[in-house]
Formats: structure tokens, sequence, C-alpha cells
């Protein structure tokens, strides 16, 4: 899917994701609590939803929501309000993202590297943004090392993706690893089907080398 159809495809879903919310906090609140409660500085979430994030991130100084549909922005922006966090909303392709290299201090990603049309330029544009001493974290689905799961999720991975443009027996280490970003710890959780990944910008590693 192109990006323009998966920002109509959330456009449409937007309210329902919304009312949702509560429903997400029961089953991966506690991932995106132990994942992104850690995020400080100024924060940059990527693909932010309806904000699903923002309620973690208490440690952030600023927080900054970046997605493709106007429609789940709309909520970002009253789940800003709602929580009283000095952040904004914008619209914006994870692939281009605008802002200036060495950006921000945390950048951050929940279930988004497999809706992402190519998710290695999107992975690439966070690792720009972050600052050489920042990280960015990610919160991902992926193929579960259940061998019957994975099956079942390899035997609908096409119909899923025609019908929600999602990867669903994408495998995130595995993308991370093709980019400049530098994978420093990853931990799976719940039969393989969510992983944490914390990595940092190569430049990093390459000041370290100096």
């Amino acid at each position: 899917m192109s990006a323009a159809k998966i920002a109509d495809a959330y456009d449409e879903v937007a309210d329902g994701l919304a009312r949702w919310r509560r429903l997400d906090r029961l089953f991966a609140g506690r991932y995106r609590r132990r994942q992104f409660g850690r995020a400080d500085g100024r924060v940059l979430d990527v693909a932010c939803g309806t904000g699903r994030n923002f309620r973690y991130l208490r440690a952030a100084d600023a927080v900054v929501g970046v997605d493709v549909s106007d429609g789940v922005l709309s909520h970002a922006r009253e789940e800003l309000a709602r929580l009283g966090l000095d952040g904004t909303a914008r619209r914006m392709d994870a692939q281009a993202l605008d802002f200036d290299d060495d950006n921000f201090d945390t950048v951050v990603s929940s279930f988004s590297t497999c809706t992402f049309p190519e998710p290695r330029t999107a992975l690439e544009e966070m690792a720009r943004v972050c600052k050489p001493d920042g990280r960015v974290l990610l919160l991902e689905h992926g193929r579960s090392d259940v061998r019957p799961v994975a099956w079942l999720q390899d035997r609908r991975a096409d119909a899923h993706y025609e019908k929600t443009g999602c990867r669903l027996n994408h495998e995130p280490r595995v993308t991370v690893r093709e980019t400049s970003l530098e994978i420093e710890r990853v931990r799976d959780r719940f039969f393989g089907l969510v992983v944490e990944i914390d990595a940092v910008p190569t430049r990093r590693t390459e000041v370290g080398r100096e």
C-alpha cells in the first residue's frame, strides 16, 4: 500500500481506534510502559496514531507526534490536551520526516514498521533525526517463535496485508538490522508476537571509536 492509501484506511477507522483505547491499555499498556517509560528529553513519536503512547511518555520534556492520517491526529491532539503534555501532533510521512538532523533525544514508534510502505526508509529517517547520543525505541509485533502460530501468520499474511496494509508475519529485528541503526537490546514477549527493540544511530558508535 502507498502512504496515501494507508492514510485513507486509518482515516476511516480513526474513531473506532480511539474508542478501543482502554482495550489497548489492557493488552498492550504494560509493553508500552516498559518500552517507552524511559523516553526522555525531546521525544518524537513516529506513526503516533491516536496517541496511545503519550500516557507513557511522562519522562519527556516535550512530545511531537507525527502520522499520515488526519483522522487519527485529531484524536492524538485531544489526548495530548487531556494528559496535559507539552506537545504537538503533525501530519507527516514517516518516510520523509520534516525535521532537521539530530533533533530529538528519543524517537519512539509502536506497531508501525509492519505498515510502512518502505520500512527501512522510515527507520533511516528515525536515525537521522535522533541525536547521536539519543535512542530509538521500538515496540513491534512480529512472526511468532511458536511454529503453529507462525504457520497461521504466514497463511493469513497476504490477505491481512490486502485488507489492512499490515505485514502480519513481519520480522522487525531483521528489518532494523538492514538499516544504519545499531541494535543494543531485543526482547521477545508473548511467544515472540511482541518485540521490544532498543537501537542507537551508528553515529554514536562511530564517535565512540574516534
